[in-house]
């Protein structure tokens, strides 16, 4: 059989689920229940669990050996990659990689200053309602005592079930516990383990992912096969080995699902894994979560692109990013203080950022996932502990703004999208009610003193209900306020109750929102700068993944739209800065305002983050006034915009 090749991976997966419906990959019937079976049709039967609605904030520990070389993400496919900086930095501190590989940095996972006792307590008090540990990375070590991959956290390592020991902690804190699972796509990601340096003193000398179980005897790691690890090498690296690595991978996720119970399950792929075989796992997740809880479903299980019209199937995550506007469905944004493995001497966000974003997520029906990374040592820094007390302290004056919350009929008003904007002032409002209570959060403090929610203006009709009182969290004396057709103004006291973001608790009767504009205007010079994190995204699945500064969809039945005013008539043109893989260039797209259409193939750049400023066409207005911006293609992953910039032309 020819080797197989990672070209093919994505086909690979579609038909590891060879046993049919409802079996796992071994042919031992499924012993969960049979409400769900392995179709989007059947999942489609799911209801989100009230406990994750009412949650709105967990903390993630994205935890595991590659945090032991302190340098950051994705430290055991880049150490491999000659010329990287993590390869450079594997040579200067570990030694070439064909004598000291990742499974090495395995064995040097220690966690000798781990106190999950004394994080757990502070996560809690931080306000995490939920925690979330990282079963496996795409590094493929199982952080728990697993039954089907022996390189594991009790084998090797700290010797520790890593994963039982959140569990237990979690739920003796009261809070409800999932795990990640990132290893679908640990066989493509791994490749690089198997070559070896192009050039210099140790050219051709393969890296230790062609190690074979004979060459561990009499080594710390004898009776162990590094291609448990790394995937087959060479000639065995066939389409065979390929099938027999998703059947693993399904009997592990089978194996942490039965052994820990967790009530979120998160996949770290676009679609559920594997095909047949992801939605054979799903519905005996769902199957299992029901038996654990005398038939009631509390299951959460997450991935990053559900397919069209399967959106409450599961639950949609945005990997470091928001929503343009409130959802129907819930959601999540999984977000990080820094990278996502822990980098010595990084700049974190701040806590003001945190929380401006928290606030923002749970306005628009989603909840918050924090990733607080963790030393190899199992200890966290300073700067970070300072951050979850800061939390600490917010909380304790704003919970009820946040936590058993809903979305409002308004998500907010001024910069509805993105997370990530600074800076945030007091015009920027998000909104969230709890029964009779309407929360109006402000991202900053008026200098004035004076806080105007635009939204909540009065109307000559009284359509948009009563007002009765107003009060701040955390200040215990009477406010000021007053209702006109400008909106709720109300008189805040000199002394804050808090940091960062503050929170109005509005008591009335059939409060509905007057709608505010939102739109961009012209630059003191006339021109208009439409940023690509400012778009409005359109469609079933918003995929913003680390895209913050960037307009990009992968779905081509999206399309994305920006509103703006047109003060001064005429002739304007118009120039896109953006960046395009070589892969796709020359994807079209169309790009629509006032009735006239302008159409552009993008040029490959380089990659996604190499710009070029091009040209679009030039387009008239006849009269000043509101108009949209939208840019549609038929095809997926056509461009990265930055930016589109309107000048008044000559």
């Amino acid at each position: 059989m020819r080797p197989y090749t990672d070209v093919v991976l994505v086909a690979a997966w579609l038909a590891l689920a060879g046993n049919g419906p409802g079996a796992e990959p071994g042919g031992v019937p499924g012993k969960a229940g049979t409400q769900f079976k392995p179709s989007w049709e059947s999942l489609k039967a799911y209801q989100y669990p009230n406990w994750f609605r009412d949650a709105k904030f967990g903390i993630w520990a994205h935890w595991g050996p590659q945090c032991v070389p302190e340098q950051g993400d994705w430290y055991a496919q880049h150490m491999y990659q000659e010329g990287h900086p993590d390869y450079k930095y594997h040579l200067a501190a570990y030694g070439h990689p064909s004598k000291f590989g990742f499974k090495d940095i395995c064995q040097s996972w220690k966690a000798e200053k781990w106190d999950p006792e004394k994080l757990m307590d502070l996560y809690q008090r931080a306000g995490a309602k939920y925690f979330v540990a990282m079963a496996n990375h795409h590094d493929n070590f199982d952080n728990w005592n697993s039954k089907y991959q022996p390189w594991n956290s009790v084998n090797f390592g700290p010797k520790q079930d890593i994963v039982g020991t959140w569990s237990k902690l979690a739920r003796q804190h009261n809070l409800r516990f999932g795990v990640t699972v990132h290893a679908a796509r640990a066989w493509s990601w791994y490749s690089v383990a198997h070559g070896a340096d192009q050039a210099g003193p140790m050219k051709g000398i393969p890296y230790d992912g062609a190690l074979t179980k004979a060459n561990g005897q009499g080594l710390w790691w004898e009776g162990y096969d590094p291609a448990d690890l790394y995937g087959e090498h060479g000639a065995a690296r066939t389409e065979a080995a390929f099938r027999a690595y998703g059947r693993k991978f399904y009997n592990r996720v089978i194996d942490l699902v039965d052994s820990y119970q967790p009530d979120l399950l998160y996949f770290d792929d676009g679609d559920l894994p594997g095909g047949n075989s992801g939605l054979a796992l799903a519905a005996y997740y769902y199957n299992a979560n029901q038996r654990w809880h005398d038939g009631k479903l509390e299951a959460v299980l997450t991935i990053k692109n559900p397919p069209s019209g399967c959106r409450g199937a599961v639950l949609l995550d945005v990997e470091g990013g928001s929503m343009d506007h409130l959802q129907a469905f819930p959601w999540q944004d999984d977000t990080c203080i820094g990278e996502w493995h822990y980098r010595r001497n990084i700049n974190y966000r701040s806590v003001c950022d945190v929380l401006q974003t928290l606030v923002d997520v749970v306005s628009k029906n989603g909840n918050m996932l924090l990733n607080i990374p963790i030393r190899g040592d199992g200890s966290i820094d300073e700067k970070e502990t300072k951050l979850l007390e800061d939390l600490a302290a917010w909380m304790k004056v704003n919970e009820a703004a946040i936590f058993g919350t809903r979305p409002w009929l308004a998500c907010g008003e001024n910069k509805p999208n993105p997370a990530y904007e600074e800076p945030r002032s007091s015009q920027d409002i998000r909104f969230t009610i709890k029964g009779h209570k309407l929360y109006a959060l402000a991202l900053g403090w008026p200098a004035n003193q004076k806080l105007t929610v635009r939204s909540l203006a009065s109307t000559k009709d009284n359509s948009v209900g009563t007002i009765h009182d107003v009060k701040l969290l955390g200040h215990s004396g009477r406010l000021e306020w007053a209702r006109s057709e400008h909106g709720l103004v109300v008189n805040l006291p000199r002394q804050k109750p808090c940091e960062h973001v503050f929170a109005l608790e509005i008591t009335g009767q059939d409060l509905k929102p007057v709608p505010v504009d939102v739109f961009v205007t012209p630059d003191a010079d006339g021109r208009i700068v439409l940023l690509g994190k400012r778009i409005k995204n359109h469609g079933d699945i918003q995929r913003f993944d680390c895209w913050k500064e960037f307009a990009y969809w992968e779905n081509p039945a999206n399309y994305i739209s920006w509103d703006l005013r047109i003060e001064k008539p005429g002739r304007y043109d118009l120039k896109i800065t953006y960046g395009c893989a070589p892969e796709c260039q020359g994807r079209q797209c169309t790009y629509e305002i006032a009735g006239q259409t302008l159409k552009f193939a993008a040029k490959g750049t380089g990659s996604w983050w190499d710009l070029t400023t091009e040209k679009l066409g030039s387009v008239s207005f006849g009269q000043a006034g509101l108009h949209t911006l939208t840019v549609k293609s038929k095809e997926s992953r056509p461009i990265a915009i930055k930016s589109i910039t309107l000048a008044l032309g000559e």
